[in-house]
């Protein structure tokens, strides 16, 4: 297995894996968003069974956090490498000629990304780990409001403007990132052949309706509540 990560088609192999993980995640996590815009007390009833399912809890959520830094990890570890085999940075690298923007930036779109997770986690996942397990409420409830009060919580994160404005452009640099990833993905797979045109047309469309969608969902949230 060390043999397996330490070969350029491993590593790249393994980065694709991950990818395509966290992408199936991100049409999860928009289609319970989206509910939130329809439907209070259904978002309400899924987001409580997503926070206190024992296996979403403690099966899922540990593989999507060890998903999320494994990626991340291994993206910064191959452009490293890849800057050394070449010997230039791509600030002096003239790549555009074969290369797309996306593709030469991939890491700062990572970093952004990474920055926007930070800080998604500190609005949400820690305040909810902290009512949990340290407070000890599991009853998804809140003093004041009827029902459970995930609807309530994610109304009051998105009040603050300069929030917002993190989040829409957090998501544009996602879009950027998927632009160039989820083609690349295929490629590091080798199932490309006679299909990239098809996989590209799906890659666009997936890289800006699922930004899109995240965008529309906080938007609609702080001029709504």
């Amino acid at each position: 297995m060390s043999g397996f990560f330490k070969s350029s088609i491993g590593r790249k192999v393994a980065m694709a894996l991950s990818a395509f993980f966290l992408m199936f995640f991100l049409l999860i996590h928009i289609t319970i968003n989206l509910i939130s815009v329809f439907s209070e007390d259904t978002f309400n009833t899924v987001s409580h069974f997503m926070g206190t399912n024992p296996l979403i809890q403690f099966g899922m959520q540990p593989v999507l956090i060890f998903g999320v830094v494994f990626h991340f990890v291994l993206g910064f570890v191959l452009e490293l490498k890849n800057r050394k085999a070449v010997g230039v940075s791509y600030a002096r690298n003239n790549g555009g000629a074969n290369s797309t923007w996306m593709s030469r930036n991939m890491v700062y779109s990572g970093a952004a990304i990474l920055a926007f997770i930070v800080l998604h986690f500190i609005d949400f996942w820690i305040p909810e780990i902290n009512t949990k397990y340290i407070i000890g409420d599991m009853s998804g409830t809140m003093e004041g409001v009827e029902g459970f009060r995930y609807y309530e919580e994610l109304k009051h994160k998105f009040e603050d403007p300069f929030r917002v404005g993190a989040y829409v452009i957090a998501f544009v640099f996602l879009a950027l990132h998927l632009l160039h990833g989820f083609t690349s993905a295929f490629q590091s797979m080798g199932v490309t052949a006679g299909r990239k045109k098809g996989l590209q047309n799906l890659g666009k469309a997936y890289s800006i309706i699922i930004p899109l969608g995240f965008i529309f969902i906080a938007l609609y949230h702080h001029f709504n509540h």
